[in-house]
């Protein structure tokens, strides 16, 4: 089973282009997720007969969003955060931004054999406005609730964490400590997922390999020089080690300022 996670930046810009189109047919996914949207259902124009389509669209219109295609029926997807994480993390903003819950971040995906799960987590933004709210409340909730579909069946989850977690995930480690993206809270933020007992499925099967990125800025010719940083993931459930035959990166699929990231494993 080859599942695939890309943050499309606009899922209308990438079918405008014809990229998404173009990538179905060269890489033809069984489960598809999907980060930054941007879009309602009504408002994209896209026929997948070989899928099931779900979304979670943010409140606010061209703005964040997730989705999963699949294949494969689930047997039922969960869209955000449930009340008790909700409360017990007190993810509910508090900053100028608003509500993270409205967003459309997470989604939940439930198969025979283990959970999908897809997030885009917020940006800490250039001034580390909401890093607050990443570091103390979402990083948290999200961790907490991984363990909480854990405890009933292993979990793959997906998606642009917006966090660089080694000196090997960006190309100028050196000059951005303590910017967005790296600082010692969201890094740290990351560790507690490995520390909580999941992998990351790409260093594990890639533990030293240079110049791996999965995004780039637009500025510089950044991507074409590559000068990068790794910050879209699939982690995975210890149980689940064995059977990951590949993870990969595909630099070469274009359409986004990332692009998307795989894993095959034996399902």
């Amino acid at each position: 089973m080859k599942l695939y996670s890309w943050n499309v930046n606009g899922i209308r810009a990438v079918l405008n282009k014809g990229a998404f189109q173009k990538f179905l047919g060269e890489h033809d996914p069984d489960i598809i997720c999907l980060q930054e949207t941007k879009a309602q259902r009504d408002q994209v124009e896209i026929d997948l007969p070989d899928y099931h389509e779900y979304w979670n669209s943010a409140v606010k219109k061209g703005y964040s969003g997730t989705a999963i295609f699949s294949k494969v029926k689930p047997l039922k997807v969960v869209n955000g955060f449930p009340e008790d994480i909700i409360k017990q993390y007190s993810v509910t903003g508090g900053d100028t931004y608003g509500n993270p819950n409205d967003e459309g971040r997470v989604m939940a995906a439930e198969f025979e054999s283990f959970w999908v799960v897809t997030v885009y987590t917020p940006n800490s933004k250039g001034d580390l406005s909401r890093l607050e709210l990443r570091h103390k409340y979402w990083d948290p909730a999200f961790l907490a609730y991984i363990k909480q579909l854990e405890a009933l069946k292993p979990v793959l989850f997906s998606g642009d964490l917006n966090v660089a977690h080694g000196e090997l995930d960006l190309a100028n480690p050196k000059s951005n400590v303590g910017k967005h993206g790296y600082t010692v809270e969201e890094r740290e933020g990351f560790q507690n997922f490995v520390d909580a007992g999941l992998i990351d499925t790409f260093r594990t099967l890639h533990p030293d390999q240079k110049d791996a990125y999965s995004w780039w800025t637009h500025w510089a010719n950044a991507r074409a020089r590559n000068v990068g940083w790794r910050i879209d993931y699939w982690l995975a459930s210890k149980s689940l080690k064995d059977s990951i035959i590949s993870a990969t990166i595909h630099p070469d699929v274009l359409g986004s300022d990332h692009c998307p990231v795989s894993v095959e494993i034996d399902a």
